[in-house]
């Protein structure tokens, strides 16, 4: 008979995916996942398999909870543009004081990982990001549908465009901490994908 897990698995990725982004993947210590997730090594072990696995799920995590906040901004605007605006006013400006880090973790990992010491972990980073601009080429597809971009736009290429800019924004935005400056950037970048 086997016995239940006596932790919120859940919430337990949800601990370890916040420190994660805010240290990173090599700064983030064995010690420092037991302190925050309050298990001991050899549970983190046998829940996860190791360090690695952990830090899989918490990229996975960090992913479906950004494409739930997506699609929920595109739901809550009458078209596609202004929710992918809302999209991205909200995770460049709006959440950088409450995020671990204001950087998107998908990218920090990227960043921070190499083939050499974490060829897993970086596929993984990869996929996500793939993934990502995929998401954004179908909402881009849809805009062009509803006439909201023009229809020689190819939504693949504007997909790139945008997933480029909003990850130099969040990347900006933690060095200008100037919310107009952004909502400006931010305004450019709109009239450039409907021009």
């Amino acid at each position: 008979m086997s016995t239940k897990a006596k932790f919120d698995r859940a919430e337990v990725i949800e601990k370890a995916k916040n420190l994660y982004w805010e240290k990173g993947y090599h700064a983030t210590s064995m010690r420092n996942l037991q302190d925050v997730i309050d298990m001991r090594p050899g549970s983190i072990y046998a829940a996860f398999g190791s360090k690695d696995n952990l830090f899989k799920e918490a990229l996975n995590c960090y992913a479906q909870e950004s494409t739930e906040h997506l699609a929920n901004c595109i739901a809550a605007e009458s078209k596609v543009l202004e929710g992918l605006k809302l999209f991205i006013n909200s995770v460049a400006i709006c959440n950088g004081d409450s995020a671990p880090n204001g950087m998107c973790m998908i990218v920090k990992s990227i960043a921070e990982l190499t083939q050499n010491d974490s060829p897993e972990l970086l596929a993984v980073a990869k996929t996500i990001l793939v993934n990502v601009e995929a998401s954004f080429t179908d909402i881009f597809r849809q805009a062009i549908s509803n006439g909201e971009i023009k229809t020689d736009k190819d939504p693949a290429e504007l997909a790139r465009f945008f997933q480029i800019q909003l990850i130099g924004l969040k990347t900006y935005a933690q060095i200008a901490n100037n919310s107009s400056v952004i909502e400006k950037f931010i305004d450019d970048i709109f009239n450039q994908l409907q021009d």
